[in-house]
């Protein structure tokens, strides 16, 4: 009886596989303050985000009409010059000896050498 009580001992065993414990994991746990940090430093840095976003924006858009004003200006200097020159070309045409003295016929006025003055000059 003592044999068949050490089989049954053997069987006990072996029927019960013997498993290595398992290890418990362990759970880091972080404090409640870093976390709170953490969340903070965040919200700052996408708030400095945003805000750095909307002023590059703002100073594009400010750029975009400064070209904008320069291009038309540009554009009103060359017509202004454009001008000048016909103008310039003008008085030219106008100022000559011929055109002069057809003027001055037209408004009565005769050459006359007695009341011409000369003036000395330096």
């Amino acid at each position: 009886m003592a044999a068949v009580r050490v089989r049954q001992q053997q069987q006990q065993h072996v029927q019960q596989p013997v498993a290595p414990p398992s290890p418990k994991p362990t759970i880091k746990r972080r404090k409640q303050t870093n976390q709170k940090f953490e969340k903070m430093m965040l919200l700052i840095l996408v708030g400095i985000v945003a805000v750095l976003s909307i002023v590059v924006l703002n100073k594009q858009a400010a750029i975009q009409t400064t070209s904008m004003e320069i291009q038309k200006i540009e554009t009103q200097v060359e017509e202004i010059s454009r001008q000048n020159v016909d103008l310039t070309v003008r008085v030219s045409e106008l100022s000559t000896y011929d055109n002069i003295w057809k003027k001055a016929e037209e408004l009565g006025l005769t050459q006359n050498e007695k009341n011409v003055k000369v003036v000395p000059g330096e």
